[in-house]
């Protein structure tokens, strides 16, 4: 069994831990997390560690790895309603959905971690987003002490957030979503995925070719786990987009969307105009840790580096962005016994 939390993490950053116990179901999951609530000892939830940056210092009480791995299902006219625990891969789900001939999650193929860890951030990609699909959960209320159901419109959600993001109150248990039944996907609406698949974008795709051209795009930015590339140690998009009400004249340049009345800017184009392209860190220092050779928002771990030197980067980065333009970038990553 794991000792240190890098060994649980894509960064594969992070000290040792108090010590690990696995939950291999909700039921064992809502336990261990009582049991140590109740004897006041932190806890801390890990599935693929794909978006968690730990200290150096590691993890002082008990790190939970969940690994519930229930399906279930029920068919609903042309539609199926299926109910995922925390502890299935997310890829694994997406994958099986698309050869299963239900359409909804393929857009988001690739995106590493586990499925009960995709509400928390509303995860989404090249158009589509959990909240789209989601239509429950059921959820541990640690202050309560609860198992509860809870409906989409009490998760908050809105661009990559949720109710749950900035608090340790709540542990997802299963989520259910309602997926079409289809070999062909919704509306391709994201310019990039359109042109690489050779359509209009608002136009539909077989569902195996939309998965397979994510995957093929993620791979091209290091956004696909592969041991061999460091530039896939990371935590994917370590910045969020920001979503702002006015955009400074200094960014008038950056791309933009237009999201729940705000206007979304590229972090990635803010952080390469600041002054960090990719590959930037490489040559600096012990050069064990840069932005991305791939992907301006990524920051990767070049081997042998520290969470602390991870997050010095990191502060350079947002202190550079913010001096340039006037804006504060967040981070999108979960920082847990550590901070910039």
């Amino acid at each position: 069994m794991a000792t240190t939390l890098a060994e649980l993490t894509t960064l594969r950053l992070g000290g040792p831990a108090g010590r690990i116990e696995i939950a291999s179901s909700s039921d064992e999951l809502v336990a261990l997390v009582a049991a140590a609530d109740a004897a006041d000892e932190p806890v801390l939830l890990v599935g693929g560690g794909s978006n968690l940056v730990v200290g150096d210092a590691g993890w002082p009480g008990l790190v939970i790895r969940v690994a519930s791995d229930t399906i279930t299902r029920q068919d609903v006219d042309d539609e199926q309603l299926i109910t995922v625990a925390a502890g299935v891969s997310w890829d694994e789900l997406v994958a099986r959905t698309v050869a299963d001939g239900l359409a909804g999650l393929e857009t988001m193929s690739g995106i590493p971690g586990l499925t009960g860890a995709t509400p928390v951030q509303n995860v989404g990609a090249y158009g589509s987003e959990v909240a789209d699909f989601l239509t429950g959960l059921r959820i541990y209320d640690r202050q309560s002490r609860t198992v509860q159901c809870w409906s989409p419109e009490r998760c908050e959600f809105g661009f990559r957030s949720s109710a749950f993001k900035h608090t340790d109150r709540f542990v997802v248990l299963e989520v259910t979503f309602r997926l079409t039944r289809s070999t062909w996907s919704g509306p391709i609406r994201y310019l990039e995925l359109a042109n690489r698949l050779g359509i209009e974008p608002g136009a539909t795709a077989p569902l195996d070719a939309v998965r397979a051209t994510v995957l093929e795009l993620r791979r091209s930015k290091g956004m696909v786990l592969d041991e061999a590339d460091h530039d896939s140690w990371s935590v994917g998009s370590f910045f969020v987009n920001p979503l702002l009400d006015e955009v400074p004249a200094a960014a008038e340049g950056c791309p933009r969307w237009q999201t729940d009345g705000r206007t979304k800017l590229s972090a990635a184009w803010l952080i390469e105009q600041a002054g960090f392209p990719r590959g930037w860190g490489l040559d600096r220092g012990r050069g064990t840790v840069s932005v991305s050779t791939k992907h301006t928002l990524a920051l990767t771990n070049r081997g042998g580096a520290t969470t602390a030197e991870l997050l010095a980067l990191a502060a350079e980065i947002r202190a550079g962005v913010q001096a340039r333009f006037g804006i504060r970038l967040g981070p999108e990553a979960h920082l847990r016994n550590c901070t910039f």
